[in-house]
């Protein structure tokens, strides 16, 4: 019954993972509905009211602020999804294992436009958006498609993930407009512990783990599904 941030921080530790928000891939989500949902039950959550203690689009960036156990990206069916500290060397040692960046480029795994990317994180540490499509050379509106879709490849392969969020700063140094979401290398992101612990893991081992835990918090999920939640 997730009433409050608490409540949802609370959920989201004891479960390890969870869909950003509802269920419709029929895994498991700490906030069973949708933006566009009602909650299945009395609670003051509600989406996009700009309440940080009651608007889940709030709790995203909150996580990525107020703590450094919980990663938030698009790591799930392509959407975003959370990842607790203790269950993402899990999904790393699955999705990655021992394979660099660049083995995984020069094998035809991956993009140009994802080791464009890469390569500006790698280099410049924790970048915005709106300046790593630019300094990618990705900001003309042709462009757009394939720097998401890029984007989205380095989230799902674990190589990147958000990390904050940042206006953009006037030549007077003053901040104005929107707000841009941040990107870091995960390595960037976690204590090394996390990747010590990935390292240890064999991908038998981890998805044996990530399937009872599934298992556990949600005994419906689909065989089908859960091949594609795990291994991304």
């Amino acid at each position: 019954m997730i009433k409050c941030y608490d409540d949802f921080v609370n959920e989201l530790k004891q479960a390890g993972f969870s869909m950003g928000g509802g269920n419709p891939d029929g895994i498991y989500s700490v906030i069973t509905w949708g933006w566009e949902q009602k909650p299945p039950y009395e609670t003051p959550v509600r989406w996009h009211t700009g309440d940080p203690e009651t608007d889940p689009w709030q709790w995203r960036m909150r996580v990525l602020e107020e703590r450094n156990d919980i990663a938030y990206a698009k790591v799930f069916f392509r959407k975003s999804g959370y990842i607790t500290a203790d269950w993402y060397p899990y999904f790393f040692a699955l999705r990655r294992g021992n394979r660099s960046f660049h083995d995984v480029y020069y094998n035809g795994q991956i993009s140009n436009e994802a080791r464009k990317i890469y390569t500006i994180l790698s280099e410049n540490g924790p970048t915005p958006l709106h300046i790593l499509k630019s300094a990618a050379g990705m900001n003309k509106k042709e462009m757009k498609s394939r720097f998401d879709r890029a984007l989205v490849d380095l989230q799902m392969g674990l190589f990147i993930t958000m990390c904050a969020r940042q206006q953009k700063v006037s030549k007077q140094g003053v901040a104005y407009g929107w707000f841009s979401t941040v990107f870091s290398l995960t390595e960037h992101f976690f204590d090394e512990a996390v990747f010590e612990k990935a390292a240890s893991l064999s991908e038998e081992t981890a998805e044996e783990a990530l399937r009872a835990q599934i298992r556990k918090i949600n005994p419906d999920a689909k065989e089908k599904q859960i091949g594609k939640f795990i291994r991304g």
